[in-house]
C-alpha cells in the first residue's frame, strides 16, 4: 500500500477579515470559527475516510490587514497512521482595496501530531474582484513517495448572494505535482488532476448552513495508488454548520 504522501494538503483557504470578529481595541480583533463537516475534504480528496470532522480556527486580525492564526481538525488517513489531527499556523496580509476587490497573501505551515513526515509548508496568493477569485498556493516541502518535491494547488473561484440570502460559491481548481504519481490501471502516471466544488450556503439564528458537492476527475485507480484508497477521490455532498464569534 503506498504510503499516505498528499493528505498533508489541508483544507484552509480562508480571508480572515471575512468573518464576525470580537473587537479588543482600535487595532486589532479577535475572529474564533467552529465547523461541524460531514466529511472533511481538501482539494477534493477525504481526509477522514468519508466520516464528519470536527473544525475550529483563532485569527488574531490587525486593522492594517496583517493577521496570523491557527486552524484544526480531526483526521483519519487509514492504514497504520497514528495521527488523529491537523494543525495548521497560518500567517498573511489582506488588502482590501475596495470592498469587491482584495488581495490576501500569506504562509501556512501544516503539522500532523505523531506523522510528522506528513508536515509541509506553503506560501498563498488569493485576488478577488468583484466575486471572482484567483488563487494558487505553492509548496516546495511537500511529501513525496521518494523524498520532498514541490507541489502547485490553483484555482478559480466565483462567490454570489441568491435569493433568499443564499450564498453560491464555486470552484474549479488543479493540483500539479513535480512527478508524475497517479496511475491508471493501464500503467500511464499522470502529475496532475482536477477537482471541483459547488456550495451553497444560508444563514439561520445565527448559524451558517452550508451543503456542497465536490468531485475529481481522479479514477479509482489513481486514487488507490496515491492515497491508498479508491473511495477517497469520488464525488460526494458534504454537509456542514459553522458558527463565528
Amino acid at each position: 500500500m503506498k504510503a499516505f504522501t498528499l493528505f498533508a494538503l489541508g483544507s484552509l483557504s480562508l480571508l480572515p477579515l471575512s468573518s464576525q470578529a470580537l473587537t479588543l481595541n482600535d487595532d486589532f480583533s479577535l475572529l474564533l470559527d467552529a465547523t461541524l463537516v460531514s466529511d472533511y475534504r481538501t482539494r477534493g480528496i477525504s481526509q477522514t475516510q468519508n466520516d464528519p470532522a470536527v473544525q475550529g480556527a483563532v485569527t488574531l486580525a490587525h486593522s492594517s490587514g496583517l493577521y496570523l492564526g491557527a486552524w484544526s481538525s480531526n483526521v483519519d488517513f487509514g492504514g497504520e497512521s497514528k495521527t488523529r489531527q491537523e494543525l495548521d499556523y497560518y500567517a498573511g496580509w489582506l488588502w482590501q482595496a475596495t470592498d469587491a476587490v482584495s488581495l490576501d497573501i500569506g504562509y501556512l505551515q501544516y503539522t500532523y501530531p505523531k506523522e510528522n513526515q506528513f508536515n509541509q509548508s506553503e506560501v498563498y496568493g488569493i485576488l478577488s474582484v468583484y466575486g471572482v477569485k484567483l488563487g494558487a498556493y505553492y509548496s516546495d516541502d511537500s511529501p513525496g513517495i521518494d523524498s520532498e518535491q514541490n507541489t502547485l494547488y490553483s484555482y478559480v473561484g466565483y462567490e454570489t448572494e441568491l435569493p433568499y440570502g443564499t450564498g453560491l460559491k464555486l470552484r474549479y481548481g488543479e493540483m500539479d505535482f513535480k512527478d508524475p504519481r497517479l496511475h491508471s490501471n493501464s500503467g500511464k502516471a499522470e502529475d496532475s488532476y482536477r477537482e471541483w466544488e459547488v456550495k451553497l450556503s444560508h444563514e439561520l439564528a445565527g448559524v451558517m448552513l452550508g451543503l456542497s458537492y465536490i468531485d475529481t476527475d481522479l479514477s479509482k485507480s489513481q486514487c488507490l495508488s496515491n492515497w491508498g484508497f479508491d473511495d477517497v477521490c469520488s464525488a460526494t455532498v458534504v454537509a456542514s454548520v459553522s458558527k463565528s464569534f
